[in-house]
């Protein structure tokens, strides 16, 4: 039986270790999948208009996470499920954009200028390395990068963690990173 990272957003599924428990997947990652669980099925009864009582079967839902991993077991797919809310498609679209950037002098996607011509923190960072002649600390590239009035921060109170945990992000994309570590908390431009 497959893990929910596996199902497509819309699948419906019964809990493998307790039948009972079914719901729909409205969307999964390697951290956590997104599920509405089906509530039992229940007798209301309200008086109408006319002071007359009505009596229905009704069934709640409950939205909650669960890990990815869960193994469930599909009984069906609800083709029409969609919800703005839970539509993967925006991520898609984001990362679609990264790849058909211009490309550099090497053939690697180059990071493009925003529009309104400032550079980002991590293009502000990846030119002040490029200049300078020894490996930085995030501190002291925040602090040359606005004395360059290349970047400054808008506001944040920790831009040097912020921009660690960033170069960290571009050092996991191996030989298209712009940085490399050189010790604990130094980096140099490749």
């Amino acid at each position: 039986m497959p893990a929910l990272q596996w199902l497509r957003p819309g699948t419906r599924f019964r809990l493998a270790e307790m039948p009972e428990v079914t719901g729909i997947l409205l969307k999964a990652n390697e951290c956590r999948a997104l599920v509405r669980l089906d509530r039992p099925e229940q007798d209301v009864e309200f008086a109408d208009q006319e002071g007359q009582p009505r009596r229905f079967q009704c069934r709640g839902t409950h939205v909650t996470s669960w890990a990815p991993t869960t193994v469930v077991e599909p009984v069906g797919f609800e083709p029409h499920f969609q919800d703005e809310e839970n539509d993967m498609s925006k991520s898609a679209t984001k990362s679609k954009s990264k790849a058909t950037k211009s490309e550099s002098k090497a053939g690697k996607p180059a990071k493009a200028a925003k529009a309104h011509g400032k550079l980002s923190c991590l293009d502000a960072a990846a030119k002040v390395l490029a200049e300078a002649k020894e490996p930085m600390t995030t501190k002291a590239l925040i602090e040359a990068m606005a004395a360059k009035k290349l970047w400054t921060s808008p506001g944040g109170k920790t831009p040097a963690a912020t921009l660690y945990s960033a170069i960290l992000r571009e050092l996991g994309k191996g030989k298209e990173s712009r940085f490399k570590k050189t010790d604990k908390g130094l980096f140099a431009a490749k």
